[in-house]
């Protein structure tokens, strides 16, 4: 598959991949804010440790992500279309797992608005 072929509206394309790229990097920046969260007596629990762990697996692969969005047209896309399947599974993981945690519902809402991104813009490679 190449670009030209997989995008009907040039600036739509772009403005997919910028909502995305965009999307990827607050979605690693709210998983890493995350990840740093203790319990108040400065203890990890469980559950706390397995919900930073996966703050931080999201985080990678949003900066993966957006780093292969903003590769340019020489970047493979039937590539890059894996890449955003993963990182919108990633996403949906991980904001399923943030639901589950008072306080950490922006970075919910990050990961979703990512994984939106990431299907919209697989829409626009066709």
């Amino acid at each position: 598959m190449t670009w030209t072929s997989s995008r009907q509206d040039p600036y739509r394309f772009l403005e997919d991949r910028f909502a995305c790229a965009q999307a990827c990097t607050e979605c690693a920046r709210m998983c890493a804010l995350r990840a740093g969260v203790r319990a108040p007596d400065g203890t990890a629990d469980g559950e706390a440790d397995r919900l930073r762990r996966t703050g931080i697996r999201c985080a990678e692969v949003c900066d993966a992500t957006c780093r292969a969005v903003t590769e340019g047209p020489d970047r493979d896309a039937d590539g890059l279309l894996v890449q955003l399947e993963w990182c919108r599974t990633v996403c949906l993981d991980c904001a399923r797992a943030f639901e589950a945690r008072p306080g950490a519902e922006p970075g919910a809402a990050a990961c979703r608005a990512c994984a939106a991104a990431c299907t919209d813009f697989m829409a626009a490679l066709g």
